[in-house]
């Protein structure tokens, strides 16, 4: 497989090198801060991904460390092309940056959602009716924007070295029509269409399951292509999400979306019961006014 040229996922490779180098010589973040005459949340921020390096900070780290010739150019190459910006760049005001480059660079994806469709499985008029929906104080192009990176982002599907997605979706993400009726149905044909795809895995858990491992919230286990790259966990929240890469963080869920994904419906019967639900939607089955008392 070939790596995928994210910028967010190099930053994150060379903040561990980095790292790694450091722990190797034997020196603390706050030596190397002192020597390099900046902040040691900088040193911090840097080893852990969170902040670019200039070229110029990972030549003077990597002396400080004693690393020199092709090892130390190598680093200050990977610096240089962490710095390039993603295609997302342009959007970085309306979504989590750092999460799109991630996806990005992953070879594969599994997902739980409780709510509402993932945004890579997404028609262009269910995500807009949803981003409406939940952010009211949103202006005409705000959404606009955030609906064509959802599907800009969709290509990681059908690219020449596409992504491996396994999604489990709670049965209520398939009762609530977002959009209303005819949109709701159009998303629905669009999940047993993508279904077809060979690297796509969608399961349905059904509401008699009852309670499941499952019940704190969505999550996204990112993996990568290569050994040095660990997982990352993304679990979405209404301010933007949190990064989990714990080792004992990724176990816990893994071990979660196993559990989902063994209480789901199997692949091919989920993918008939979209498709049953697109003639018979479950939104139907109650009229409007049938009162709840």
């Amino acid at each position: 497989m070939s790596e995928r040229r994210s910028p967010t996922i190099r930053r994150r490779r060379l903040g561990a090198e980095l790292r790694r180098q450091r722990e190797a010589a034997g020196i603390t973040i706050e030596v190397v801060a002192e020597q390099l005459e900046c902040s040691a949340s900088k040193i911090s921020r840097i080893e852990t991904g969170h902040t670019s390096a200039t070229p110029r900070d990972v030549r003077d780290m990597l002396r400080i460390y004693g690393v020199v010739g092709t090892e130390s150019d190598e680093l200050v190459q990977i610096a240089r092309e962490a710095r390039q910006k993603g295609w997302w760049h342009p959007y970085s005001t309306v979504l989590v940056g750092a999460y799109v480059g991630l996806e990005a660079a992953a070879s594969s994806i599994r997902a739980y959602e409780q709510q509402v469709v993932p945004g890579l499985l997404e028609t262009e008029e269910y995500a807009s009716a949803m981003i409406r929906a939940a952010r009211p104080d949103f202006t005409v192009d705000q959404v606009q924007q955030r609906v064509r990176v959802r599907l800009g982002r969709q290509s990681l599907l059908t690219q020449d070295d596409p992504v491996d997605l396994w999604v489990v979706l709670d049965e209520a993400v398939l009762s609530r029509p977002v959009g209303g009726d005819e949109v709701m149905r159009g998303q629905l044909k669009r999940l047993v269409e993508v279904a077809e795809l060979p690297n796509v895995t969608l399961q349905v858990l059904p509401f008699e399951v009852g309670a499941h491992a499952g019940m704190d919230g969505t999550f996204t286990i990112l993996s990568f292509p290569e050994p040095s790259d660990p997982d990352v966990v993304y679990a979405e929240n209404a301010t933007g999400g949190l990064f989990l890469e714990k080792s004992d963080e990724l176990q816990k869920y893994s071990f979660i979306f196993d559990h989902i994904r063994a209480a789901a419906i199997r692949p091919e019967e989920s993918i008939a019961h979209i498709a049953k639900l697109v003639e018979e939607p479950l939104w139907k089955w109650r009229p409007r006014s049938t009162p709840w008392t």
